[in-house]
């Protein structure tokens, strides 16, 4: 059987972590910055961590990310 192809579009976005965990840049953060408080503005920098059912999906269709 042929080996599944990587998602391009997906590997672009998210990254995996030596443990395995899927991190994603939270939404929510790429323009009209002004009327979000610094608070809000200071957590969307950092980095999401998916778990459950979506992680696993994602690890299937971007083992290389």
């Amino acid at each position: 059987m042929p080996k599944m192809k990587t998602h391009k579009g997906l590997k672009k976005r998210i990254r995996i972590s030596a443990r395995g965990k899927v991190k994603v840049k939270k939404p929510g953060s790429g323009h009209l910055m002004g009327g979000k408080s610094g608070n809000r503005c200071r957590r969307l920098r950092k980095l999401d961590i998916l778990t459950g059912k979506i992680a696993d999906r994602i690890k299937l269709a971007c083992p290389e990310a």
